[in-house]
């Protein structure tokens, strides 16, 4: 079941409405630990995306993937939009000149795209952001694929692990952004980050099993 640049463009737009609809949901969530920003960041960054699309429709994922990483470094304020604009430039970078794409090369675009925040972001595991979430995707998903699954198979294993990953920040105490100011009183709330993280990978699990 390759994915084609037609698929990823349907993505960028899903994932545009998706996050549109969620805007309150996830500016709920910032406000217990951020600046209530969040979701309205997002929504904004995905609109400037779909703006962009059309210059780039007849190109390869990874000049699709890249411009829509630009076009979120660009318009989206905050930690959100560097950390997600990172992570859809690397994704690109690991999948440049591609107009196919296999489970492999989808894994290997996630895990560009998860080295690229844990970088940018100077975090990793346990600190209550959206590495949370896509860390154990990334990992679920590899293992899934090493053992023979096919793409959507390795993608629903990689949204529970994303799905528990999201939950297991509730506990945490926040280590960066905003959020490590409360320090203790950070414990309890979900993150927002590994939330918008979470909801990008459902929904590429969604659009994989519409394709069988």
């Amino acid at each position: 079941m390759p994915i084609t640049t037609d698929d990823v463009i349907e993505f960028l737009h899903r994932a545009a409405d998706m996050l549109h609809e969620n805007k309150e949901y996830l500016t709920e969530l910032d406000s217990a630990i951020g600046d209530a920003d969040h979701g309205i960041n997002m929504d904004r960054g995905f609109q400037t995306i779909l703006k962009k699309l059309p210059t780039v429709e007849d190109k390869d994922a990874g000049t699709i993937l890249k411009t829509s990483g630009m076009a979120l470094v660009s318009s989206v304020g905050g930690a959100g939009g560097p950390l997600y604009g990172t992570a859809f430039m690397q994704a690109g970078m690991a999948v440049a000149g591609k107009y196919e794409l296999t489970a492999e090369d989808l894994l290997a675009a996630l895990d560009a795209a998860l080295k690229g925040v844990m970088m940018r972001g100077k975090s990793k595991p346990g600190e209550k952001t959206m590495i949370d979430a896509i860390d154990p995707a990334v990992t679920a998903m590899r293992e899934a694929l090493e053992k023979g699954a096919t793409t959507l198979q390795a993608l629903e294993q990689a949204t529970i692990a994303a799905e528990q990953g999201m939950k297991n920040t509730i506990p945490m105490i926040a280590m960066k952004g905003r959020a490590s100011y409360l320090g203790e009183r950070s414990i309890g709330h979900q993150d927002p980050g590994a939330t918008s993280s979470y909801l990008l990978i459902r929904l590429m699990t969604e659009m994989a099993r519409e394709k069988q």
